[in-house]
């Protein structure tokens, strides 16, 4: 999780300059146990995605959906953000 610190710092101001970090956790959160299919996606398309995202983003992207822990801690860190951002 420490080492994808940096990339979710990324995510998350990705997500912020669109303005969409709150649906982003909103859908993780949602999706629950449904987020390692999800990864399993990642891992399958990652031939058809690496010219979109390096393969550091999408290896991260797979470990933070196919771990709980890791999405919760992803979800708390976009909300923690999005409040800092919002004051």
């Amino acid at each position: 999780m420490d080492e994808d610190q940096h990339i979710w710092r990324s995510w998350a101001s990705f997500l912020q300059h669109w303005g969409v970090e709150r649906w982003a956790a909103s859908v993780l959160e949602a999706a629950g146990p449904l987020s390692v299919l999800g990864a399993q996606a990642v891992y399958l398309g990652s031939p058809l995605f690496k010219n979109v995202l390096p393969a550091t983003q999408l290896d991260a992207l797979a470990r933070m959906l196919e771990d709980t822990g890791h999405t919760q801690a992803f979800v708390s860190y976009l909300r923690e953000a999005s409040s800092a951002h919002s004051q």
